[in-house]
């Protein structure tokens, strides 16, 4: 029986442009920011750090997004390797206040380099350990993985006060990322230029390693039929495993750029910052790299608008802004294909 075909006159043009909605939300937000605050400089200055904050959100996203949507694994000590990145980047960078206290660029640069592949190597090594110890024995159980997982939390954090110390550590910014640019009345922080920048090449690179190499097409099927890749000679177990170090490593990296973002790092900051990760995780799709990317925008927009415009429900915009998502599109704004 042959399918009837509606000429295009007889499509509405809400059927034409629901599929391109998720990817024109952000703009959208945007527009609606502008129109509402009526002040172009200030809606330019926070759309500027909501997308900085959005990419540095991204970062410490991503990992959980792989997990969460490849794994299935509701990992909610996701919060310790940020900790963890953090303090292992400070350390790198007080111990380099010489290059860290320079005029130069490439100095400042060489300084937070040497901070972030440590704070990566770092991450990464913990989160090995955490699959095959913490994770591992309870594949398939979620209470079991909620309830380990923040236990191992837990042991992360008095890891950190065992050996940092229990206080608050500042980190201040290397010398050539302080302060800002001025366009008329635009104000724009170096270091969130920064973050904007090196988000869009993290981002770049795992769409790239996802979509375009062979590991991420061996990930992506292992997902969707484990049986047969397994059939093929690959061991998925071991590419899963590879995906949860690479997330790992993420929020390590992520826990440095949130560090020099607010100059100050704490043990729990992974734990506060874990519920906006989650938000951003869930708008998004789980599993899906690309839906994490317009989800941490989203995010970071909503918290500078809302700051601006209505400070008392700042706190709880995120939260509607979930609802509001989840309700139009329950399965999140761009999820990963799964069969």
């Amino acid at each position: 029986m042959n399918e009837t075909t509606l000429p295009p006159e007889a499509v509405s043009w809400r059927e034409r442009l629901g599929p391109y909605l998720p990817h024109l939300i952000v703009p959208i937000v945007a527009l609606l920011g502008l129109m509402l605050m009526g002040n172009f400089p200030a809606w330019a200055t926070l759309t500027i750090a909501g997308i900085a904050m959005g990419m540095m959100i991204f970062v410490m996203a991503s990992g959980l997004t792989l997990v969460f949507g490849l794994m299935d694994i509701l990992n909610f000590g996701h919060g310790a390797f940020i900790s963890l990145g953090a303090f292992v980047g400070a350390s790198v960078l007080l111990a380099l206040t010489g290059l860290t206290g320079s005029t130069s660029l490439l100095a400042n640069l060489l300084a937070i380099g040497a901070a972030l592949l440590a704070a990566v190597a770092v991450s990464g090594a913990l989160g090995f350990l955490f699959e095959r110890v913490i994770v591992r024995p309870v594949y398939g159980a979620h209470l079991k993985q909620i309830l380990v997982t923040m236990g191992g939390l837990i042991i992360a954090e008095q890891l950190i006060h065992l050996i940092w110390g229990p206080n608050a550590i500042p980190l201040p910014r290397p010398t050539a990322l302080r302060g800002s640019w001025s366009f008329g009345e635009v104000v724009v922080e170096k270091y969130r230029m920064a973050a904007v920048m090196l988000g869009l090449v993290i981002f770049a690179a795992l769409h790239w390693a996802l979509v375009k190499t062979r590991l991420g097409l061996l990930i992506r099927a292992g997902v969707e039929n484990r049986e047969m890749v397994e059939a093929m000679g690959y061991r998925v177990q071991r590419l899963f495993v590879l995906v949860f170090v690479a997330g790992s490593a993420l929020a390590g990296l992520g826990g440095v750029m949130w560090g020099l973002y607010d100059e100050l790092i704490t043990a729990h900051m992974g734990l506060d910052i874990l519920i906006l990760i989650f938000i951003v995780v869930i708008i998004g799709g789980l599993g899906s790299v690309q839906g994490c990317f317009v989800g941490a925008l989203l995010v970071g927009l909503m918290a500078n608008y809302t700051g601006y415009l209505a400070p008392k429900i700042a706190l709880g915009s995120n939260i509607l802004l979930m609802v509001v998502i989840l309700m139009w599109r329950p399965q999140g704004l761009l999820p990963a294909a799964k069969s």
